[in-house]
C-alpha cells in the first residue's frame, strides 16, 4: 500500500511537470544509477508496473543506488563479443562444405573425376554461342565423355544421345522486356533411364556456353562437370530407376535463356519431363544455395529436404529474387513458364566479384565444393527417380513451401497454411502478453501505455533519424566521388555506415532518458523497451504473414524466442536486476534469432555487394549499401535498446562508435581506400565493356546522312571513368557519348537492352571497323494489308549476335510481328528491342512487322536499326581496340568487341 501511494504521489508529481519546471529536473549526481527498490506485489504481473515510478531522488536514495546499474564498459564490451562470437559461428558453418567420410566407395560422386571435366572444358577457353570453341569443341568434348560412360553403364540402364539443334523466339520481360530469336543453335541430351523405357522423366540442366572473354568455370562449366559425373555413377549404378532422368547440356544461356527454350517447347522428350534441377551460379564456389523451388508443389522441397547430403536453402532467397530486385534470371524461368514444369534451382552465390570476368577459372572453384555440390544433385536426382510421387506430380501442386536451413546442418521445410498457423499462434501469444499489460487497471500500470507509446515513437524515430544519417553521409562520399571505397575493403562500409547508425539510435535513446524518463526507474525502461522491440517484430509478422510471405517466419522467430526469454527471465530481473545471471540468460534466450538473422544478413552481402559493382551508373551504391547496413542495424538492435536504459552511461560508447565513424569517413574521402584490387588470390575487378564500332545512319530515302566511327566504351558501376582517366587521359569527360534522340536506345549498339541502368558512356575516334563476316540488311517488301496497316519483310545475315531495334514515328503504332507469340513488347523507355543468335550455319533471318498508320508523316512511320556483335575470333578484334585495352590497369576487367551499326527510316 506504501509502494501504491508513491507510485501516484510521483505521478502526479511528474504529471504536474515538475520535471520540466522544478529544482528536481536538474539532473542530481548519480542519476543514472539504480535505487533499490521494495519488491513489487505478488499481482504485478510482467510489467513491475510500480517500478516506472520510482523517482530517483538526490542525495541518500542515489547514494544508495550507486553502483546498481549496468556498467557502460562491461554492456558494451559484452553485447559485441556475443555478436562476434555469433558471426564467428557463422563463418565456421559456411567453411564446413562437405563433412569427411568414407570415400571412393562405388556408387559415390567423385569430384576429382568432375574437376577433370571442368579442367578440359574451360581449357577451350570461352565459349559464346555460334563460336567454334562453343559449337564443335565442346559439344565433341561432351560426346566424347558421354559415349565413354555409355560404354561402362550397366545393363539395368540404357542411355540415348540426342544433339539438337532448335529454331525459335520468345519474349520475356526481364531487363524491362524485350524479344529473343535463335537459330540453330545447340543441346546435347542424354536420357537415361531403366532398359524397358520410362514414362516420366526428371530433368537436370546446365549449360556449357560462357559469356565473352570469360572462361566461365563456375557459371557454369563446373555445373555440367556435375552432371557428366552425376551421369556416370547413375548408369554404372546396380540400383534400378523407375524413371527417366534426361541431361540437358544447354548451349545458350547466357544468349538469355534461348537452349532452355528451345528444348522444352521443340524437343520429343520434353513431354516426358515432370520436374527438374537448375544449376547455376552467381558467385565462384562455396556452397550452392537453392533460391527457388516449385511454382507450388511442396513435395520438391521436401524430396530435397529428405535427399541432400549437405543441404543450403532459403525461402527468403526465393522471395527476394523473384522480386526482381536483382538484375539476373535462371533457366527456371523458361521451364516455369513455358513449360508448365515445376523444379528446384541452385546456384553457387560465393565470391560473385570474379563472376562473368577472366577469373572464373577452374583453379578457384574447390574441390570440396564440387563434391558437395555433386553429392546433393546424385542424392537428389536419383531419390526423384525413384519416386512415387513423380508420375502424378500435378496432383501435389498445391501452396507454397516455409523452408530454410540450419547451418547447413539439416532444412526445416512446413507447408506455408502450416506457418500461418503458427505465425497467427505466435501473434496472440505476443498479444495477450502485451495486452495484459496496456488494459490492467491505471493504479496498477502507472503510465505504461503512455511510456509505451512514447518509447515506440522515440524507438521510430531513432531508426527514422539513424537511416537518414547515413544517407547523407551516402550521398556526400557519393558527390565527391568516392563512391564503392569498401568494395574492395567491406569493413570500410561497416565502420562508416554502421558506427553511425549504431551511434544516432543510441544518441536518441541517451537524450529520452535523460530529458523525458528522467523520473523512470532503469528496470522498469528496460520493460518497456523490450516491450516495444517485441511489438515491433509482431506487427512485422502479421503484415508478412497477411502479404502471404513464406519469409514471414523470421519474424515469427524474433517474436517466439524473445517472448520465451522473457518468461524466463522475469523473475530474477524483477529480484536483481541487469546483473550477470539475467544478462547470461538473456542473451541465451536470444541466440537462435541473432545467429539465424547474422547467417542471412551474412547471405544478402554476399550475394549484394558484388551486384553492386555491376550495377550501371544510375543506382549509387553507398545510398544502396548504407540502407541496407542501416536496416540489418535496426533489426540487430531492437532487443538490445533496452540496455541503453539499464546502463549507467553511454557516452563512451557513442564516443567511440562516432570516433570510428569520422575517421573512416575522413580516410574514405581522401581516398585511402581504393575500390577495386587485382591480388590474384581475391581480384576485384572493375568492369568495363568495349566496343570498337561503326555506324551508319540513312534517311527515309535510303541516303547515307551520318557516319562515324569509334570506341563505346561503358562501366558498369556507379563511378564511370573517374579512376581510368589517370591511366588513360584520352578517355575523360570530354568524349562523353550523346544520345541520338531520332534514334532508338540512343542509337547505340546495345547488346542487352541496359540502357537505362547505364547512362553514362564514352565515345572515342577511331578509324573505321570491317569484320570479314559484315552485316547484311535490307528490306524485302512492303505491303499494304486489307486491314489497312503496312507490313514490313526484313532479311539479315551477319555474326552469330545481332540485336534488331525499333522506334515508332508519332501517328504510327506496331500492332503485329512474326517474333514471339505476335504480340509486340516494348523495353523500358518505349522502343523495341530484338536479341537474335544463331549457330555455326543458320539461313537467312527474315522477320515481318507490322505497323498500323494512323497518319502519314513526312518523317515516316518507323526507325529500325541492326547491330552486329562479333564476339568470337579474329573478329571480335582490332588493332585500336587491343591498343587501347592494353593501356587499362590491370585491376580492371575490359571486355572488348567488334561492331557495326545501321539505322534505317521507314
Amino acid at each position: 500500500m506504501e509502494w501504491a501511494s508513491e507510485s501516484a504521489a510521483v505521478r502526479r508529481h511528474r504529471v504536474g511537470g515538475e520535471r520540466r519546471d522544478g529544482p528536481a529536473a536538474a539532473p542530481q549526481p548519480g542519476r543514472e544509477a539504480l535505487a533499490p527498490e521494495p519488491p513489487p506485489p505478488a499481482d504485478a504481473g510482467g510489467g513491475g508496473g510500480g517500478a516506472r515510478t520510482r523517482k530517483r531522488s538526490a542525495g541518500g536514495d542515489a547514494s544508495r543506488g550507486a553502483g546498481t546499474g549496468l556498467s557502460e564498459a562491461r554492456a558494451a564490451l559484452g553485447l559485441a563479443l556475443y555478436l562476434l562470437a555469433l558471426r564467428a559461428l557463422v563463418q565456421l558453418s559456411l567453411q564446413q562444405l562437405v563433412l569427411r567420410g568414407a570415400a571412393g566407395r562405388p556408387g559415390d560422386f567423385d569430384a576429382r573425376q568432375a574437376r577433370d571435366y571442368l579442367e578440359h572444358i574451360t581449357s577451350i577457353g570461352p565459349r559464346t554461342t555460334g563460336s567454334p570453341e562453343n559449337e564443335i569443341l565442346t559439344v565433341h568434348y561432351l560426346l566424347e565423355q558421354i559415349k565413354l560412360i555409355e560404354v561402362q553403364s550397366s545393363s539395368l540402364h540404357r542411355i540415348s544421345v540426342d544433339v539438337q539443334r532448335p529454331t525459335g523466339s520468345f519474349s520475356i520481360d526481364f531487363l524491362g522486356g524485350f524479344t529473343s530469336y535463335y537459330d540453330n543453335i545447340t543441346n546435347v541430351v542424354v536420357k537415361l533411364e531403366p532398359r524397358d523405357g520410362a514414362q516420366h522423366a526428371v530433368l537436370a540442366n546446365c549449360h556449357f556456353d560462357s559469356v565473352a572473354n570469360s572462361p566461365g568455370a563456375s557459371d557454369d562449366a563446373v555445373s555440367c562437370s556435375v552432371m557428366l559425373e552425376v551421369l556416370r555413377v547413375l548408369s554404372t549404378s546396380s540400383e534400378a530407376l523407375r524413371h527417366a532422368v534426361i541431361f540437358l547440356f544447354n548451349g545458350a544461356e547466357e544468349n538469355v535463356l534461348q537452349a532452355s527454350h528451345g528444348f522444352i517447347t521443340q524437343h520429343p522428350w520434353a513431354s516426358l519431363i515432370r520436374a527438374f534441377i537448375n544449376l547455376e551460379a552467381a558467385g565462384v564456389g562455396g556452397k550452392e544455395l537453392v533460391f527457388q523451388t516449385g511454382p507450388e508443389n511442396p513435395w520438391l522441397v521436401q524430396a530435397y529436404v529428405s535427399a541432400a547430403k549437405h543441404p543450403f536453402a532459403s525461402v527468403v532467397a526465393q522471395e527476394v529474387f523473384q522480386s526482381g530486385i536483382i538484375p539476373s534470371d535462371t533457366d527456371f524461368r523458361i521451364y516455369r513458364d513455358f513449360g508448365n514444369v515445376p523444379g528446384i534451382d541452385l546456384a553457387f552465390i560465393e565470391n560473385g566479384y570474379i563472376y562473368h570476368t577472366k577469373y572464373d577459372t577452374a583453379d578457384r572453384i574447390l574441390t570440396d565444393s564440387i563434391q558437395r555440390a555433386g553429392d546433393n544433385i546424385l542424392a537428389v536426382l536419383k531419390y526423384l527417380a525413384t519416386s512415387d510421387v513423380l508420375p502424378s506430380s500435378s496432383k501435389y501442386r498445391h501452396g507454397n513451401m516455409v523452408f530454410f536451413d540450419v547451418l547447413g546442418l539439416f532444412v526445416i521445410a512446413y507447408p506455408s497454411r502450416v506457418g500461418s498457423i503458427i505465425n497467427y499462434m505466435v501473434v496472440t501469444a505476443a498479444v495477450s502478453y502485451l495486452g495484459k499489460k496496456w488494459l490492467r487497471p491505471k493504479q496498477k500500470t502507472g503510465n505504461y501505455a503512455k511510456d509505451f507509446f512514447c518509447g515506440l515513437g522515440i524507438t521510430l524515430v531513432s531508426w527514422f533519424t539513424s537511416l537518414v544519417t547515413v544517407l547523407i553521409i551516402a550521398v556526400f562520399v557519393s558527390l565527391i566521388g568516392r563512391s564503392l571505397s569498401w568494395y574492395n575493403h567491406f569493413y570500410v562500409s561497416v565502420c562508416l555506415y554502421g558506427t553511425a547508425a549504431t551511434a544516432k539510435i543510441i544518441l536518441i535513446h541517451t537524450l529520452a532518458k535523460r530529458f523525458y524518463y528522467m523520473n523512470a526507474s532503469d528496470r522498469y525502461l528496460g520493460e518497456v523497451f523490450f516491450d516495444i522491440s517485441l511489438f515491433v517484430h509482431c506487427v512485422s509478422l502479421m503484415a508478412l504473414t497477411s502479404q502471404g510471405l513464406c519469409s514471414a517466419f523470421i519474424s515469427a522467430v524474433w517474436v517466439a524466442f524473445p517472448l520465451l526469454t522473457k518468461f524466463c527471465t522475469r523473475k530474477d530481473f524483477k529480484q536483481h536486476g541487469a546483473q550477470g545471471k539475467f544478462i547470461a540468460l538473456y542473451l541465451s534466450g536470444m541466440f537462435v534469432p541473432y545467429l539465424y538473422a547474422l547467417y542471412l544478413i551474412w547471405a544478402v552481402f554476399e550475394m549484394f555487394t558484388p551486384i553492386l559493382g555491376r550495377s550501371g551508373t544510375e543506382i549509387p551504391p553507398d545510398v544502396v549499401l548504407a540502407s541496407i547496413l542501416a536496416g540489418c542495424t535496426m533489426i540487430l538492435s531492437s532487443y538490445f535498446i533496452n540496455f541503453i536504459y539499464l546502463a549507467r552511461s553511454t557516452k563512451r560508447t557513442m564516443l567511440s562508435l562516432t570516433l570510428v565513424c569520422v575517421v573512416t569517413f575522413l580516410l574514405v574521402c581522401s581516398g585511402a581506400f581504393f575500390p577495386y584490387s587485382s591480388h590474384p588470390a581475391s581480384p576485384k575487378p572493375k568492369r568495363v565493356f568495349l566496343q570498337h564500332m561503326t555506324r551508319t545512319f540513312h534517311d527515309l530515302d535510303g541516303n547515307v546522312v551520318k557516319r562515324d566511327s569509334g570506341i563505346w566504351i561503358n562501366g558498369f558501376d556507379y563511378t564511370g571513368m573517374s579512376h581510368i582517366t589517370p591511366h588513360i587521359p584520352e578517355i575523360n569527360e570530354s568524349i562523353r557519348a550523346h544520345c541520338e534522340e531520332n534514334a532508338p536506345l540512343c542509337g547505340f549498339p546495345w547488346y542487352l537492352p541496359v540502357h537505362f541502368l547505364i547512362r553514362k558512356n564514352w565515345y572515342l575516334p577511331a578509324p573505321e571497323v570491317s569484320p570479314g563476316n559484315p552485316a547484311h540488311f535490307r528490306l524485302v517488301s512492303k505491303e499494304q494489308t486489307p486491314w489497312d496497316s503496312v507490313k514490313l519483310t526484313f532479311e539479315a545475315t551477319g555474326p552469330s549476335h545481332m540485336s534488331f531495334y525499333i522506334r515508332t514515328h508519332e501517328g504510327s503504332t506496331l500492332s503485329q510481328w512474326s517474333l514471339g507469340n505476335g504480340t509486340p513488347v516494348t523495353s523500358k523507355g518505349g522502343d523495341y528491342f530484338v536479341f537474335y543468335s544463331h549457330g555455326l550455319q543458320a539461313s537467312a533471318w527474315r522477320f515481318w512487322i507490322e505497323v498500323q498508320v494512323l497518319e502519314e508523316r513526312p518523317e515516316g512511320m518507323v526507325t529500325v536499326a541492326i547491330a552486329a556483335h562479333h564476339l568470337s575470333g579474329e573478329e571480335k578484334r582490332s588493332s585500336q581496340l587491343d591498343a587501347l585495352k592494353d593501356k587499362f590497369p590491370d585491376w580492371t576487367f575490359p571486355s572488348a568487341w567488334v561492331c557495326t551499326y545501321s539505322l534505317f527510316v521507314f
